[in-house]
């Protein structure tokens, strides 16, 4: 997985798993608020039906009162007709569809039901409800123990539906009567319901928002990721045309360089010869053939010398620590500056891709201290790091010190691409094996030049480029 892709990753993941975790607390709060709300209402509405209940009983026992307490020790047939100006005037009482009075006797005989005619005189003492309940045994136990609220079930006279129910009664003992009203409770269930689907939309919305932030979240991220991707694909764009400038650059000041050799060095030398051996075959003698014979070791030198500088033997043959050493061993013959070359470590085999970048960075190393530094002396150092616990070798380190007149590092290195085209080229040389160039300079203080190659870098390119 390309390292973009995991950052990418890194930044979506965590944004859209808080927003599951915040969805998952929402609804959690919302389901828990919702509960308690359903607690609230249904409490606060069957206080307001108990309420409304004793005030109903209340307002038809007062209307009765005056019926009631005439009839205190009165004759039978005034009671009896006391008893039946009461039934109708109860009977004329009633509030909305199904709100009305009913009147038994404390045996559950029907006295009076303006809802339900058809069950005056019946007596349901023995009734049960379809949960096998005694209705009207509930309801006269609780009007004989001083009244209150019962539970129960009732058929609802508008709709004819069994409904659960909440009744008062009160118990009038002189008549031998039960007098009670009461509320069917089918009302909360449609606010309940009412609630829960109102809360069911809000819970959606909510959802629905955080799912919108979600998408705009990576939305963004990936926007700014396809922004951040092509700015730096202009940037490496940039900097690969600046590096094939570099290299065409490089290439051709290479055959320059390596033109000039051969014109001055090996084409004057055989052309020498040439005119010997021609000059020794007109005079018809040999005594020019030694001067022509040194002139060809000559060229064979030149051309050796060139060779070598293009691809050294010693660094397929003996290693990258004899081709140093030799290399060192050329500059201090050659009388530019001398070098003194160390080992550091146990020597081991690299990778033939890193021999070849050490020594082209060694070499471009101590060219530019010929050509710039003025150095008196120059030491280069290979240093192998000891391995870890596991047996696995450890990094390299290339080190080429000069006591020189130094230079401004970050000035070589800037935006003219004219210059620093060495350093350039030595940190794209480390780089392209997963290393790193360090340069330490300042004008009058020598320069210090450490090419670091971790271990990692190293088994990473012996895995990937097996020896042959």
């Amino acid at each position: 997985m390309r390292l973009r892709l995991k950052i990418l990753l890194l930044a979506i993941l965590p944004l859209v798993a808080s927003l599951l975790l915040i969805a998952v607390a929402v609804r959690q709060q919302e389901r828990a608020l919702l509960e308690r709300e359903h607690e609230a209402v249904q409490r606060a509405y069957m206080d307001a039906r108990r309420d409304e209940l004793r005030h109903y009983v209340e307002l038809a026992v007062s209307t009765l009162q005056p019926l009631y307490e005439r009839s205190n020790g009165g004759p039978p047939a005034d009671v009896e007709r006391d008893k039946r100006e009461a039934l109708r005037l109860l009977s004329s009482l009633d509030y909305g569809e199904d709100g009305y009075f009913f009147v038994y006797d404390l045996q559950g005989k029907v006295l009076m039901h303006s809802r339900q005619p058809e069950l005056l005189g019946r007596d349901l003492w023995d009734l049960r409800d379809p949960q096998g309940r005694p209705t009207i045994q509930q309801l006269i136990g609780q009007a004989k123990a001083g009244g209150g609220y019962v539970d129960y079930l009732w058929r609802k006279p508008s709709s004819g539906v069994i409904a659960p129910k909440l009744g008062y009664v009160v118990a009038m003992e002189r008549w031998d009567w039960m007098l009670g009203t009461g509320l069917y409770l089918d009302g909360i269930r449609a606010t309940l319901e009412q609630l829960d689907r109102e809360a069911q939309a809000n819970i959606a919305r909510t959802m629905w928002w955080i799912a919108a932030i979600a998408v705009f979240g990576v939305a963004l991220i990936s926007l700014c990721a396809v922004a951040l991707n092509l700015s730096e694909h202009r940037q490496a764009e940039g900097k690969l045309r600046a590096l094939a400038h570099q290299v065409v650059r490089s290439q051709e000041e290479e055959r320059a360089h390596l033109s000039r050799d051969l014109h001055d060095g090996v084409s004057q030398t055989l052309v020498s010869t040439k005119l010997l051996m021609e000059s020794a075959q007109q005079a018809g003698t040999t005594a020019l053939l030694p001067r022509a014979l040194e002139r060809l070791n000559d060229s064979l030198t030149e051309v050796r010398r060139l060779s070598h500088r293009l691809r050294p033997a010693l660094l397929d043959t003996l290693g990258l620590p004899a081709a140093l050493e030799h290399l060192a061993r050329e500059f201090d013959e050659a009388g530019t500056v001398p070098v003194a070359m160390r080992v550091v470590g146990a020597p081991r085999e690299l990778p033939e891709l890193l021999n070849t970048v050490l020594f082209r960075v060694a070499q471009e190393a101590l060219t530019n201290v010929a050509k710039h530094a003025g150095a008196a002396r120059v030491a280069m150092s290979l240093e192998f790091e000891p391995g870890d616990a596991r047996g696995e070798p450890g990094g390299v380190l290339l080190r080429v010190l000069d006591d020189g007149a130094g230079f401004d590092a970050a000035a070589a290195e800037g935006a003219d691409p004219h210059q620093g085209i060495g350093l350039r080229n030595m940190r794209e040389r480390m780089a392209s094996v997963g290393g790193a160039l360090d340069v330490q300079a300042s004008p009058g203080h020598g320069t210090q030049i450490e090419a670091t190659v971790p271990a990692a870098a190293i088994r990473r390119m012996a895995r990937d480029n097996p020896a042959p």
